[in-house]
């Protein structure tokens, strides 16, 4: 009889979650994050990092590995990636396919290296309002420039943190791979938010996208904003924008739609300066809530998502790609605690996503974490 109690427990624990914005499912199996933990344990995340390394190529001044210098500069500095994905055209031409499964497709384009701030031991969350906000308006720079140049056809904006996560240098910084096609990912959110805007009849009083169509991501925010004392979900909001653990969150503490909520944004060129001074005020909340879960510099992938490329210059009114409505992906793998992470491995990997804390759970962790930094509180 207890056996079969705890099997109808543990039955009643497993849900799947869906992902409009791709249509994957992910089991959300909050018990598993009980179970004994003998597997790898990460290194301390350093957080007394000089000022200045001499040794880093990202520093002012300093030579980089393929031999050019670093700028001196007192804020932000963008450079082409010394070691770039994909080259400006003109590019090599595709070799013929010898069998119709093994087609390859010429890809071309740019890479450039956003550095945030001038000192080495910095990163978002600590980083100065002021200083965020040029962040920002770099991003909005480098989007315009890259995404208007011939043969781009998407532009993306993204931060690797810590180790961990693949960072190769723990330099505040950050990249924009600009690319002759949409990659896989944006452009299965593109499509299914443009069938969301064609399908969808719903009557809400949530912002509308383009041509007075439903936006999925509007409607969706627009309901977690309005239930927020009974969903858990959000983590926290101000005038304009709001971040919170998505119903499908993959990662054990994402927070996937950091994202205007009062209107519909296709791209960040499109926020006012207050709209701008806001988003810079929840990236610091955030960044800032990230590290005091753990007392760590807590790693993670951010990226944005946006329209695939800025307006053309002059262009009014709105077109299809409007659709996009502005977000930003924080995907960290931190899963226990600052030694233990989450992998995505075996059914994971073999069948679909698992986490192992609700959304809720991980939402209601974050909100009681302090906006005052670990490493400022005396």
């Amino acid at each position: 009889m207890y056996g079969l109690l705890v099997q109808r427990l543990i039955a009643i624990a497993y849900n799947v979650s869906v992902n409009p914005l791709t249509n994957e499912h992910v089991l959300v199996s909050p018990h598993r994050n009980k179970r004994p933990w003998l597997g790898q344990v990460e290194p301390p995340q350093p957080s007394n990092l000089p000022q200045y390394d001499p040794n880093c190529y990202l520093c002012p001044g300093n030579t980089r590995a393929g031999g050019r210098k670093t700028d001196i500069y007192n804020d932000t500095l963008i450079f082409e990636n010394d070691f770039a994905a994909v080259l400006p055209p003109p590019g090599p031409a595709a070799p013929s396919a010898p069998h119709p499964l093994l087609q390859t497709e010429p890809v071309q384009g740019g890479c450039d290296v956003l550095i945030f701030h001038p000192r080495h031991d910095l990163t978002l969350a600590r980083l100065s309002l002021p200083d965020i906000r040029k962040v920002i308006d770099e991003w909005c720079k480098i989007y315009l420039q890259r995404g208007r140049e011939e043969g781009i056809a998407y532009v993306q904006i993204f931060e690797n943190k810590g180790a961990m996560m693949g960072c190769s240098n723990p330099h505040p910084h950050g990249q924009v791979w600009s690319l002759s096609i949409v990659p896989t990912l944006p452009a299965t959110e593109i499509k299914n938010l443009k069938n969301y805007a064609l399908t969808t009849t719903l009557e809400s009083s949530a912002p509308r996208g383009p041509y007075g169509r439903a936006c999925m991501l509007c409607e969706y925010v627009h309901f977690e904003v309005g239930v927020e004392s009974e969903s858990g979900r959000v983590v926290t909001k101000n005038e304009h924008w709001v971040a919170l653990v998505p119903w499908w969150a993959v990662w054990p503490f994402e927070i996937l739609p950091v994202l205007p909520y009062k209107r519909h944004i296709s791209s960040i060129t499109s926020l006012t300066d207050e709209g701008k001074d806001s988003f810079a005020q929840i990236l610091s909340t955030v960044t800032k809530r990230y590290d005091n879960l753990f007392a760590c510099s807590f790693a993670y992938s951010m990226g944005i998502h946006q329209r695939p490329l800025p307006r053309p210059e002059g262009s009014e009114g709105e077109d299809e790609d409007d659709v996009a409505h502005l977000h930003l992906h924080f995907a960290p793998p931190l899963l226990r605690s600052a030694s233990v992470r989450k992998f995505l491995v075996g059914f994971e990997l073999m069948a679909e996503p698992q986490r192992d804390l609700t959304p809720e759970q991980a939402a209601q962790r974050l909100r009681s974490c302090s906006d005052v930094h670990y490493l400022d509180v005396d």
